[in-house]
């Protein structure tokens, strides 16, 4: 490749239009067919669905009835966007969408800034085209707005150490709104992504009078206030939430009866194949600059901006905390990928100032996100295409199909329950019905169908006057599940 083709491809604003738009559409796209059966997205979304349809505001259940475990704020943003657009669709998925989009903005023009066009350029290539950003965009949990938080708060606390600012009033109100919504999003989780780096940064802070991260103990405490109120309220007004919430959910994150452990190192090798190229970006970059200083890290440390630094602090501290907690998942360190991706950026808006790699700086980012492109939207389509092959919204038609059935019958209709949580929020109901109470309605006439898994529907309908088995039912999909039936009059 010509160092001066590169150059222009890579600054050219149509490269970041293109990469940006392209991003856009793996976020739309990724999670088709939508549905709600898996990564617990039917939890997430029967929260705003049970406060439109029974005013459960501050505290809900799932569809089988147990407590939700995640505070609401995410939900009543759900129900508000269900009020302006009258879509359960649009609703649940937009706030991940719109914070991932939101994410991609932010962090392009902070780049921007900073370290030029090609850093930000490829601090906005390394959070859209990797194997998890697409992935969360669009998925009904609290992921997503949780990560724009964070990102947030420590790009608030980056511009204050790049800038040399003092922290001010405004700055301190800022950052207890932004933990209070954090907080509301999905509790104090929002601590371990930031305090391990603030206090790394202000133990070495001492030694080279570099601004301080640290805005004081009140934004922090009070916002985490504003939550135990919540928990309070719950043990108090919400039986089974002490239990389901304080003790399984919380505390049993940092044991291993409930919740099966992992070893510490399992996040490292997940974080640098979901993150490929750009992991190994990051590290072969890294290599170049102590390679170019002849291997003295002490230096490297001594001449790193404070900025910088905080990022590496602030990148480095939530993967090491994550690890600590015997609980894993590999979502649950994505509030680290844009620090990362920012600290990327500063590593090539460094070293390309630096004549002896400018050259290699150009090729690798180039190559990199040339191979990102390949492997997200492959990844993107085979995931899109195999969902529609083996019908992963099986459910969801069908669960159209019989509210367009009772819709035309003006049929009254139940569903038994089953162990696909989705169903209920497929057919818009919020409570599943017992069988003996479904056989007493139905012989009362209070009933004109119901949705019964296929092995129950025998036994079932021998208790049922008059009652037929519809040709409507649900797919069978690759996983073996069976389905549901329609029972009608």
């Amino acid at each position: 490749m010509e160092l001066s083709w590169l150059e222009n491809f890579l600054h050219s604003r149509r490269t970041i239009w293109i990469v940006g738009a392209f991003t856009i559409v793996l976020f739309l796209v990724a999670n088709l067919p939508w549905q709600l059966d898996d990564y617990d997205q039917a939890k997430q979304a029967f929260t705003s669905f049970e406060m439109i349809k029974e005013g459960r505001w501050f505290y809900q259940q799932t569809p089988h009835a147990h407590v939700a475990t995640k505070p609401p704020l995410i939900g009543w943003i759900s129900a508000g966007l269900f009020e302006l657009t009258r879509s359960w669709d649009l609703a649940w998925r937009l706030p991940s969408f719109l914070a991932a989009v939101a994410i991609s903005i932010l962090l392009f023009r902070a780049a921007v800034v900073a370290y030029g066009s090609v850093a930000a350029l490829i601090a906005l290539s390394a959070f859209g085209l990797n194997l998890l950003s697409p992935r969360l965009a669009t998925l009904v949990r609290t992921d997503m707005p949780l990560i724009l938080v964070i990102f947030l708060i420590g790009l608030l606390i980056w511009q204050n150490v790049r800038h040399g600012e003092p922290w001010n009033k405004c700055d301190r109100f800022l950052v207890f709104v932004l933990l209070t919504g954090a907080m509301l999003i999905k509790g104090p989780i929002v601590w371990a992504f930031l305090l391990p780096g603030i206090g790394i940064f202000e133990w070495r802070r001492r030694s080279n009078n570099a601004p301080s991260v640290w805005c004081g103990w009140w934004p922090w405490l009070a916002s985490l206030g504003v939550f135990l109120l919540w928990v309070a309220g719950g043990i108090i007004f919400q039986r089974g939430f002490f239990d389901e919430v304080v003790v399984r959910e919380f505390v049993a994150r940092f044991g291993e009866r409930i919740h099966r452990p992992h070893p510490l190192y399992v996040y490292l090798p997940h974080w640098l194949y979901k993150l490929f190229p750009w992991s190994v970006m990051i590290i072969a970059v890294a290599i170049a600059d102590l390679r170019s200083r002849r291997w003295k890290i002490r230096a490297a440390f001594r001449e790193m901006s404070p900025e910088t630094f905080w990022l590496l602090c602030w990148s480095l501290g939530g993967l090491v905390t994550m690890s600590l907690i015997p609980s894993k998942r590999v979502d649950r360190i994505f509030p680290v990928v844009p620090p990362v991706c920012l600290l990327l950026a500063a590593q090539i808006g460094k070293i390309s100032i630096e004549e002896n790699l400018h050259a290699h700086v150009y090729r690798w980012s180039a190559v990199a996100l040339l191979l990102s492109i390949l492997i997200t939207s492959s990844y993107t389509v085979s995931k899109v295409v195999s969902g529609y092959r083996d019908h992963r919204d099986a459910l969801v038609i069908f669960g159209r199909d019989v509210r367009h059935e009772a819709e035309v019958h003006n049929w009254r209709y139940e569903a038994i329950s089953a162990k696909d949580e989705g169903l209920l929020l497929y057919l818009r109901k919020t409570h599943f019905i017992a069988p003996t109470r479904a056989v007493a309605e139905w012989n009362r006439g209070n009933l004109a169908a119901l949705v019964v898994p296929p092995d129950n529907a025998p036994a079932l309908m021998r208790q049922l006057r008059d009652a037929a088995l519809s040709q409507l039912k649900s797919t069978e999909r690759k996983d073996e599940r069976m389905g549901y039936v329609l029972i009608t009059r």
